[in-house]
């Protein structure tokens, strides 16, 4: 089950996903799975805004998307 996160939470994740996209710098993230947590690190390439995900490139080819609420840490 995926924790409940505080508004400052949600928005300290929010600011490190736009300084990931602006500056194409790294970010790691701890996703919520109904199983455990997993982590995934690249660069965000994009938030739509629409149907809540973000666009993560892990490397030169291979990107996914993600969605916002399955993030419970982000980090720089």
């Amino acid at each position: 089950m995926k924790p409940s996160l505080s508004q400052q939470e949600r928005d300290f994740i929010d600011r490190a996903l736009y300084y990931s996209m602006w500056e194409k710098a790294p970010v790691t993230l701890t996703l919520s799975d109904p199983n455990s947590e997993r982590i995934a690190k690249g660069i965000v390439l994009d938030v739509d805004y629409q149907l809540q995900r973000i666009k993560l490139k892990w490397s030169e080819d291979d990107w996914d998307w993600i969605d916002m609420d399955e993030i419970i840490i982000a980090s720089t």
